[in-house]
């Protein structure tokens, strides 16, 4: 494939980054320091300071439980902003474009379209994998970034390794892998390949699993090089203390995340199992998320008399290949339970 730097737009390598105060203090190891260098409030309230610009803290944590070097660590301002900086970087207005495979997340074409850059829609198989003859068609030389939503939104399902591995020898920009509902998932994270593909960014989130979509975390796994580019580019201070904060203390309670995980996993198992039971539910897709997706006889009827009822869902049927399906979030069990309640009361009526 290309070099990362051919890939790179050309202001972008030329750029000079914005040094900051913290990035320009060194820690020397001295106590009680005395900071006059970024015109802060000095009276302490626990946020009168700037924070880390690096996270260092965080990203310890998060090398230490991925099993990945700190410096392919980069954090975003939740994962659109990590997206936003993919496109800043590598993708340059009114010529390069991406490859996104619908039904995929949604703001993938709408970042492209922020950055006037092509969206070049490759339609997933009838049964959500990828088409690899009909993506490789699509590229072109300015073809730089290929998303791949894996486990996949709205559908649930994760692609093939075979297929991923197949678009990252071939594809000569970046592929994206969007990890978001990884942990749900029977398959492994990609982060195992991260050192044999020097294309491959991975990102994942503290939204969905550790249960943090409040504070917007949002996690990039790159080359050093990449994750470099990317720094140069980010604003100074993208992450905020407080963040910073809960993220952590989130991040050390391993076995509260790992029993909220089993208990999702749990639920959606016996929710799928309840949905065969309701007569206008004509299909139950298979998930590797933390929602499943659901084929109806009417999406938009049976949408209406749920949020009739209190219960909000997602309608995807307006979606490539989603016609007339529900997404349903797996809840707690309690919630579960009044979502199974209320689709039985319905399909009796």
């Amino acid at each position: 494939m290309k070099s990362i730097l051919d890939l790179v737009r050309e202001n972008i390598k030329s750029l000079k980054p914005y040094s900051s105060a913290r990035d320009e203090y060194k820690d020397v190891a001295i106590n009680d320091m005395i900071f006059l260098d970024a015109n802060e409030n000095p009276f302490e309230n626990g946020v009168n300071r700037y924070p880390d610009p690096q996270q260092i803290t965080v990203k310890k944590a998060l090398a230490n439980i991925k099993n990945v070097n700190e410096k392919n660590i980069l954090l975003g301002n939740g994962s659109d902003e990590v997206l936003d900086l993919l496109f800043r970087a590598f993708c340059e207005p009114n010529k390069d474009n991406i490859i996104t495979l619908p039904p995929t997340y949604g703001m993938y074409s709408v970042l492209a379209s922020l950055n006037a850059i092509e969206d070049r829609k490759v339609l997933l198989s009838t049964d959500f994998q990828p088409q690899i003859p009909q993506i490789l068609a699509a590229v072109d030389d300015n073809s730089k970034i290929l998303f791949v939503c894996s486990p996949n939104n709205p559908s649930g399902n994760s692609f093939s390794e075979e297929a991923i591995e197949t678009l990252l020898k071939k594809f000569q920009g970046l592929v994206v892998i969007d990890e978001a509902y990884i942990d749900f998932s029977k398959q492994e994270s990609w982060l195992k390949k991260l050192n044999e593909y020097p294309n491959l960014v991975i990102t994942q989130t503290l939204s969905k699993a550790y249960g943090m979509a409040g504070i917007r975390l949002g996690i990039c796994y790159a080359s050093e090089e990449i994750i470099r580019i990317l720094n140069n580019i980010k604003p100074p201070y993208n992450i905020n203390e407080l963040t910073q904060q809960k993220a952590l203390e989130r991040l050390q309670d391993r076995v509260g995340v790992a029993q909220e995980i089993e208990a999702i996993l749990s639920e959606r198992n016996q929710l799928a199992i309840a949905l065969k039971d309701i007569s206008f539910v004509e299909k139950i897709y298979e998930s590797d998320a933390n929602f499943i997706l659901i084929k109806v006889d009417d999406a938009t009827k049976r949408y209406n008399e749920l949020i009739a009822k209190g219960i909000v869902i997602r309608n995807r049927t307006t979606q490539p290949l989603c016609e007339n399906t529900l997404r349903l979030t797996v809840g707690t069990k309690e919630e579960n339970e009044k979502l199974m309640k209320v689709l039985s009361l319905i399909s009796k009526s």
